[in-house]
């Protein structure tokens, strides 16, 4: 296995039991799961209603046609996601990951536009294919400069910077529109083929717009012709609580949606739902051999149902406020909590070195390490590593949140005693 491929923990685990919210180590330790697969078990483990749909397509014999086939599954499973999105004439492409789905949206908009200019978010993440880290935003997770796009940069989740800080949302959003129509005016040369941005940024740390950028963007864009992509890939299904899918939060409906990780609970699924004009256009013929499986469009559809049915968007707006909210009531009393951000069942403690303010990673490793010894999984991002990022599986009950605040803060309390003066 390669070098890069890291692994959480001092001493890494081997995860070899589920049930719920909650995942058994090769040891026989139980913890309460607060990073899902990173945000792919999203409605747990071992959900019957997901395993027999599995079940029934494997006893059918057959896992794999391809899409040279009809695909009953794909079908069904197209027209949620369509009537679900809200974009006109909807059609739907089912890839393996979220890095290919962004890659199909990206062929799809350089396509219509007959350009390779892309506008993307600043700290931002859409994949690790050549073209995905080409509108990546963060070092930490580029390999080199080369890219098939020419890609220009937006503000939109840096108010940390000396420029913004102290900016209310309002300020904020006139500036970095005012900077969006400078980039147009300046460093793009014409037909520009597409912004594409995370509602909420993922490895970013769950950073995020305040609610309407993107409508004001959209404003700018739409005068222009540049077609807006939303990677819902961690913000769709009802995550952020307050929208089905995260882009919803700024009241817009973009021309093209990209999904994958939670949709398929655990199995490999994503794609791309886009106008049908748009999806249609492409010239040459294309399919997907792995894309949209038969196995995978089981759990998928069984996994869709399983939210709605459940009205789970609701109870990620329950169950993360109840987080959030005590993260915030704690954080005042624990100089190390730089921020506590969040939306729903999607929320992030940002770690700061007390004496300094300067972002800690190092802290962040130690409170992973504290958390773990505790019961409880957690992730990592932001732009510097010092972001716990937590998004929890959306059947969360009140009880575990509950249970999982008391974990988090506790840790935090124990880390924040070993650097107090």
């Amino acid at each position: 296995m390669p070098d890069w491929l890291t692994l959480y923990y001092n001493e890494p685990i081997e995860i070899v039991g589920g049930k719920g919210c909650r995942v058994v180590d090769a040891s026989g330790k139980s913890y309460l799961d607060f990073f899902a697969g990173i945000l792919t078990n999203m409605i747990g483990y071992d959900v019957p209603e997901v395993r027999e749909a599995v079940e029934r397509q494997l006893a059918t014999g057959v896992v794999h046609t391809s899409t040279v086939y009809l695909l009953r599954g794909q079908i069904e499973l197209a027209e949620k996601i369509a009537r679900l999105s809200g974009i006109e004439d909807a059609k739907v492409f089912f890839t393996n990951s979220g890095t290919e789905a962004n890659e199909a949206a990206l062929l799809l908009a350089t396509y219509a536009r007959r350009s390779d200019q892309v506008l993307a978010m600043r700290q931002s993440y859409h994949g690790r294919s050549f073209g995905t880290a080409g509108v990546t935003g963060n070092r930490s997770w580029r390999n080199n400069s080369l890219s098939p796009l020419n890609v220009h940069f937006l503000h939109g989740t840096d108010r940390h910077l000396p420029q913004f800080r102290g900016m209310s949302d309002a300020e904020y959003i006139a500036a970095c529109v005012e900077d969006l129509r400078h980039v147009l005016a300046t460093a793009a040369g014409g037909d520009v083929a597409a912004l594409i941005a995370e509602p909420v940024q993922g490895v970013g740390g769950f950073t995020m717009a305040p609610d309407g950028l993107f409508a004001a963007y959209k404003e700018v864009l739409d005068a222009e012709g540049i077609l807006f992509v939303s990677d819902e890939v961690q913000t769709g299904w009802g995550r952020t609580g307050s929208a089905f899918f995260g882009i919803r939060n700024h009241g817009v409906t973009p021309d093209m949606m990209t999904f994958a990780k939670g949709l398929g609970n655990g199995f490999a699924v994503g794609g791309v739902v886009a106008r049908g004009d748009l999806m249609d256009a492409p010239h040459a013929t294309g399919l997907s051999t792995f894309g949209g499986n038969p196995v995978s469009m089981a759990a998928a559809n069984a996994t869709l149902d399983y939210v709605l049915d459940h009205d789970l968007q609701a109870n990620a707006a329950r169950t993360g406020a109840l987080i959030i909210d005590g993260l915030r009531e704690a954080a005042p009393r624990l100089p190390i909590v730089g921020d506590v951000r969040g939306k729903g069942l999607m929320f992030a403690v940002e770690l700061i070195d007390p004496a300094t303010g300067a972002p800690s990673p190092e802290l962040a490793a130690a409170f992973m390490e504290e958390s773990r010894k505790a019961g409880l999984l957690v992730g990592k991002g932001g732009l510097h590593g010092n972001v716990l990022r937590m998004a929890p599986p959306l059947t969360l009950t009140t009880e575990e949140a509950a249970e999982g605040l008391g974990i988090v803060v506790a840790a935090l309390e124990t880390v924040n005693a070993q650097v107090a003066p």
